[in-house]
């Protein structure tokens, strides 16, 4: 299984989504903003939007335009996998040369791999699919220096690199 850049940023802004929510009650109406998600997470802005884009798409998110919009789960973390998201911004979990795994044909002494590959394809599909936001969330321990966002912990505080030059 390879894991894209865009299924890594995507579960961890419906992690970042979902802390916030759960930082602040869990109601329904605990807004994100995509300019903040991006800034904290380190995902650049532009690519996160399109990212949203799908994940409000599959349902996992709704969002609320004006000065006071953003994004919320679109359902508690509990009921979110993982699954959910790398399917939403990915498509099928395991691919043989560009085809999902069950689209993959042998013949001859290679006729075995077909039945490799799904299996492999299960048990990636096993684990991301009975692991949910809520188990990683539940992992989860706040450094000292982390970033509230909209009342939720999401990710490091920025530094600012240091300039000190080291010439004697």
């Amino acid at each position: 299984m390879y894991v894209s850049a865009r299924s890594d940023y995507a579960l961890r802004a419906m992690l970042a989504v979902a802390a916030a929510a759960a930082d602040r009650g869990g109601g329904g109406g605990d807004l994100v903003k995509a300019a903040s998600l991006a800034e904290v997470q380190e995902i650049p802005l532009s690519f996160l939007q399109g990212i949203l884009l799908d994940l409000r798409r599959a349902g996992l998110l709704v969002s609320h335009r004006g000065a006071e919009g953003g994004y919320a789960l679109s359902r508690p973390p509990e009921e979110i996998t993982v699954g959910d998201v790398l399917r939403a911004v990915g498509g099928s979990l395991t691919t043989v040369r560009g085809l999902p795994a069950e689209r993959a044909g042998y013949h001859g002494v290679a006729a075995g791999l077909t039945d490799v590959w799904l299996a492999v394809h299960g048990a990636i599909a096993t684990v991301v699919d009975s692991t949910t936001l809520a188990n990683l969330l539940a992992r989860y321990q706040p450094a000292d220096d982390e970033q509230v966002l909209g009342g939720g912990v999401v990710g490091p505080v920025p530094r600012r690199p240091n300039h000190t030059s080291y010439r004697s």
